[in-house]
């Protein structure tokens, strides 16, 4: 078979598994779609949200996605600023992510917000004295770095497509400039600005954005489990877990999905790295624990134990460090599984699931445990509305990120450079 029928072919496929991936997310997002309307309507009563647990499973979403940002960028970091070229293949893709994520984690705080029309409130008047303050405002010049340097990640590709007559191409021609040109000079000025701002955004992402994220559960000297010096260190870290996680996983199924082949040495080293960052993960949360224990401060026992040994401990147990950890890092280590692909993925999906349950735990536990003992103990779970906004949230930012991936250069096909050629001559 000639290599056009083989692309032709394989074209084919991919239009198809793209039909059903994006028809399934659609009609997510309008099932969700109705629950969020409902949600604006009704304002919180619709959730399992009380005065004694005021927060739940939206903030719970949020910090896990704000980690998926941050852990994805500081991947990407290993590539642009270290010049770690084994992972170039999704440099692009986790800059996208990053922006993405960023964009599912802000819709969840939305949702969270008792009045979602003040959300410009803390851009507009800025108290300087206020964390949360300053972490809205790292969101924002965050955002705005990382899309400034996916463009010029993509600045090349972009270029190059622009000459071709496709939807890609058209698109590439809207956000590029008329005498846009691809030599060395610009590679090379292209080159020293992803190196400048990744440098910059490395900060930026572990003290003002995750790092920011953890210090504002942790100055809040109400609740023990919280406030302590290691927390924001413990997000950082758990954001790289996760963002490799979710990286590989995506990298592989997208692959397997379009019968593309997969770069196995690429996917068992970044299966080794995300294991490295996860089993530096556990070691912060063991001391994070075992100082909670040894300071035998009533709350935070309390807060401990019902995150251990309560009916919430299944998530602490099963998720978290069964499904979280116990399971990647056996396929990680075992010879027998190391080496599989498909091994690989479950470690990588295992984890992703583990970090939802680290952020469960991270949010629900401390805030069941009153603040006297004289108040009644909470007890909250999700609400079916809950669960079913937050699956409209998330199949909005898959349907971003399938679009976006469709229409810009994030990785660049075959067909694409192909068509390049072809068009050059």
């Amino acid at each position: 078979m000639s290599n056009l029928a083989l692309q032709t072919k394989q074209q084919l496929k991919s239009s198809s598994v793209f039909k059903i991936w994006i028809s399934f997310l659609f009609a997510s997002f309008a099932v969700g779609g109705y629950f969020i309307i409902g949600r604006f309507m009704d304002g919180l009563s619709a959730t399992n949200l009380s005065s004694i647990t005021p927060w739940g499973a939206w903030i719970a979403f949020y910090i896990f996605f704000v980690g998926l940002s941050a852990g994805s960028f500081l991947l990407s970091t290993l590539i642009y600023v270290f010049g770690m070229e084994e992972y170039e293949r999704i440099g692009k893709a986790a800059l996208f992510t990053a922006i993405v994520c960023m964009i599912v984690a802000l819709t969840f705080v939305l949702m969270d917000l008792g009045r979602p029309e003040r959300l410009f409130n803390a851009i507009i008047y800025w108290n300087v004295t206020s964390a949360l303050a300053w972490e809205v405002h790292f969101y924002l010049v965050y955002i705005a770095l990382l899309t400034v340097e996916l463009y010029i990640a993509m600045r090349e590709d972009l270029v190059r497509i622009a000459k071709t007559n496709t939807v890609k191409g058209k698109v590439a021609k809207l956000i590029t400039f008329k005498n846009a040109t691809v030599n060395a000079a610009t590679k090379k000025r292209d080159h020293i600005w992803m190196k400048i701002l990744g440098t910059i955004g490395i900060p930026l992402a572990i003290i003002g954005v995750h790092g920011g994220t953890g210090t504002i559960f942790a100055l809040v000297k109400a609740r023990p489990a919280w406030h302590t010096a290691i927390f924001p260190i413990i997000f950082v870290v758990s954001a790289m877990v996760s963002g490799t996680a979710l990286l590989l996983a995506m990298y592989i199924i997208k692959k397997k999905a379009t019968k593309q082949p997969i770069d196995k040495e690429m996917i068992m080293s970044l299966s080794k790295l995300m294991v490295g960052f996860l089993i530096i993960d556990l070691g912060l949360q063991f001391y994070e624990y075992l100082t909670g224990w040894y300071g035998l401060e009533t709350e935070h026992l309390d807060t401990l134990g019902t995150m251990m040994a309560s009916g919430f401990s299944w998530s602490f147990w099963g998720v978290q460090m069964f499904i979280g950890a116990v399971i990647p890092i056996t396929i990680v280590f075992w010879k027998r599984t190391n080496q599989s692909v498909n091994a690989l993925l479950f470690a990588a999906i295992a984890i992703v699931i583990g970090i939802i349950g680290v952020r469960f735990n991270i949010v629900v536990p401390p805030l069941i445990v009153p603040l006297f003992h004289e108040l009644p103990w909470g007890n909250y779970f999700p609400s079916f509305n809950e669960w079913m906004v937050s699956v409209g949230v998330v199949a909005m930012g898959l349907i971003i990120y399938t679009f976006g991936e469709k229409l810009l250069p994030i990785e660049e096909s075959e067909m694409d450079v192909n068509e390049v050629n072809n068009n050059g001559r």
